[in-house]
């Protein structure tokens, strides 16, 4: 397998996002709608990925191929971070997403000096529950009608690694 890393997401990487970003089969379970023009793109990197303290492209051999984002919580929720992760659909199945997440865990629980990183995943996104399985989440349990995502009330399963 090529060697995967974790950088810096850029706005010079707008044409890269799009192989992920701009698939509605790559973000149906993301809280965003895909993107179909590649300014509108770069304009999200610069005014968003770039200004977060933590958003990173999840990259093969140095090329972008997905992105993975740790958002700290704050106050109280300052002992625990957010996961999240996207792949371009020509990188499923291959490992890469789970190599990434433990890349992440690694780094976020030093960066961020946390002590509990969780994900939250729809019980239907079953590629991602065993990312996640594979990566050393364990599930804690099922949060009934938590969010309402494209309309509809959903669940999530919530996971968590924890030092």
């Amino acid at each position: 397998m090529a060697l995967v890393s974790l950088r810096p997401l850029k706005s010079s990487d707008a044409e890269a996002f799009m192989t992920w970003g701009g698939d509605s089969e790559v973000t149906w379970s993301l809280f965003w709608d895909n993107y179909t023009d590649v300014e509108v793109a770069r304009n999200f990197l610069r005014d968003v990925a770039e200004k977060h303290p933590w958003f990173m492209a999840i990259c093969l051999d140095g090329v972008p191929v997905g992105a993975i984002t740790l958002d700290k919580g704050k106050f109280r929720a300052s002992v625990r971070a957010e996961l999240g992760y996207v792949i371009s659909k020509a990188h499923w199945g291959k490992g890469v997403t789970t190599t990434a997440v433990k890349l992440a865990l690694k780094k976020g629980f030093e960066d961020l000096d946390v002590q509990r990183i969780e994900a939250l995943v729809d019980p239907e996104n079953v590629s991602s529950i065993k990312v996640l399985e594979k990566s050393g989440f364990q599930k804690e349990g099922i949060l009934k009608k938590y969010v309402v995502h494209r309309g509809r009330i959903r669940d999530r399963y919530i996971f968590a690694v924890t030092l």
